[in-house]
């Protein structure tokens, strides 16, 4: 089959990538001039594990192209994917929708025979209607369910193991009003039927409401294990062996349930905005999800104030060592990272930084200011006051103590992600800080 991509960014490049790995012949559009010309370069504008690889085996076997001009992509092709960003509109939280309704506009005008319009975009309910009114309004003479149909296809992917995710999905969401889009989706991912993926056909409505239920969930079950490790450092326990006491429930799971800083990355923080403010709208609130982003927030910014407490209630002239700055390990993505608030918080309280991350500082460079970027974890603790390690990436998960204690100008470990055992690193001769445990 034919596809287009509009969109060149994370959830468009990983997707365009791997549906030309199942054969499909498949051409990228990005109206950036440059990132395409770095794409056949084949330099990848996003940091995920193996990405680079696939595109380049792919473009090398003639089925991955990148362009600019969508006019030249669409026509002929089975299905046009939408992979645009949807980020929070400014001032209300809701998604920012004029990316979507732009290339759908743009669609219309070179639609030349049947076609399949997917939202592959995180976007609210009632979107696939209201791109389906805009390509009416641009092209009169087109009729839906006969010269095109809009589906919704919401993107389940990870950073960090994306690919994977698209090629072995725990499950594929399609959502249509025709039957004759439902049989041009279910080709288009029949490669996925030797896996026995499960495929669930939906409405349009239901399965752009999957997408934010799902997410908001999996934050719900984050927010609820942060607020379980606050109450386990008040009463003694140790909330990662209550994470694998609950976890080993199979009605509860034991994924998304490890004590940390709070979320952040390009979905959650939205996503749970985005459906909370949509859910007002209608007159019916997901009281739950509201709290959860409320905690969240406030989480985040909490954890400066452990670490200032940590280094003895101040953090005036003290250097913090940064350990890992990307909201997740195996990404270079900074959006809602922990990190942001935390560096901005000591820096107000007058704290020097010194960070590193394996992948993420060049994209840290353009959210944070004075900051001392480091080469590698050892030269970022040398002479500090503290260290903090913010993300849980392989790099810091066996650090020399020893090493680190004589480098330090004052021993101070607080691990926000339970990565060391507290004995071992008190041992060690550190005053030590993780998250709910005693």
């Amino acid at each position: 089959m034919r596809v287009a991509m509009i969109g060149t960014g994370y959830v468009g490049l990983v997707s365009g990538a791997c549906f030309s790995d199942f054969g499909h012949e498949v051409v990228c559009v990005d109206k950036d001039r440059g990132k395409i010309d770095r794409l056949l370069d084949g330099v990848m504008p996003i940091y995920e594990p193996g990405l680079d690889s696939l595109v380049a085996s792919n473009v090398e076997a003639g089925r991955l192209s990148f362009i600019t001009d969508l006019k030249e992509a669409v026509p002929g092709v089975d299905a046009v994917f939408i992979a645009v960003g949807t980020p929070s509109r400014r001032g209300d939280g809701h998604a920012d929708l004029s990316y979507v309704y732009a290339a759908a506009e743009e669609i219309a005008h070179a639609l030349d025979g049947y076609t399949v319009i997917v939202t592959k975009s995180t976007v609210p309910v009632g979107t696939g209607a209201e791109v389906e009114k805009v390509i009416m309004k641009a092209r009169p003479d087109l009729k839906p369910g006969v010269d095109f149909s809009v589906a919704s296809n919401p993107e389940f992917l990870r950073e960090g193991a994306a690919i994977s995710d698209f090629k072995r999905p725990d499950r594929v969401v399609v959502g249509t009003e025709d039957e004759r889009s439902r049989e041009v989706m279910a080709e288009l991912y029949r490669p996925l039927y030797l896996n026995e993926t499960p495929m669930v056909f939906t409405s349009r409505a239901t399965s752009e409401l999957i997408k934010y239920a799902a997410n908001a969930l999996l934050a719900t079950k984050i927010t609820f294990i942060n607020e379980m490790a606050d109450l386990c450092e008040k009463v003694g326990a140790d909330v990662q062996q209550v994470a694998k006491g609950i976890g080993l429930d199979n009605r509860i799971g034991k994924k998304f349930l490890h004590a940390g800083p709070g979320y952040g990355g390009s979905c959650f923080p939205k996503d749970t905005l985005a459906l909370t403010k949509t859910a007002h709208d209608y007159g019916s609130p997901v009281r739950i999800v509201d709290a959860v982003v409320e905690a969240n927030d406030k989480r985040k910014k909490s954890m400066a104030g452990r670490i200032i407490e940590t280094m003895g209630g101040s953090a005036e002239g003290k250097t913090v060592a940064i350990l890992g700055l990307t909201f997740k390990p195996n990404t270079d993505d900074m959006r809602d990272s922990p990190s942001i608030d935390i560096i901005n918080m000591l820096q107000d309280a007058g704290a020097r930084i010194r960070a590193h991350d394996p992948e993420g500082i060049e994209e840290a460079k353009k959210v944070l200011k004075d900051v001392t970027y480091c080469d590698g974890p050892y030269h970022a603790i040398e002479g500090a006051d503290a260290a903090v390690i913010v993300t849980e990436w392989d790099a810091y998960r066996a650090l020399d103590l020893s090493r680190m204690k004589e480098m330090m100008k004052e021993p101070v470990l607080v691990d926000l992600r339970n990565v060391y055992r507290p004995e071992k690193v008190r041992e060690a001769g550190f005053t030590y800080r993780s998250i709910g445990r005693a």
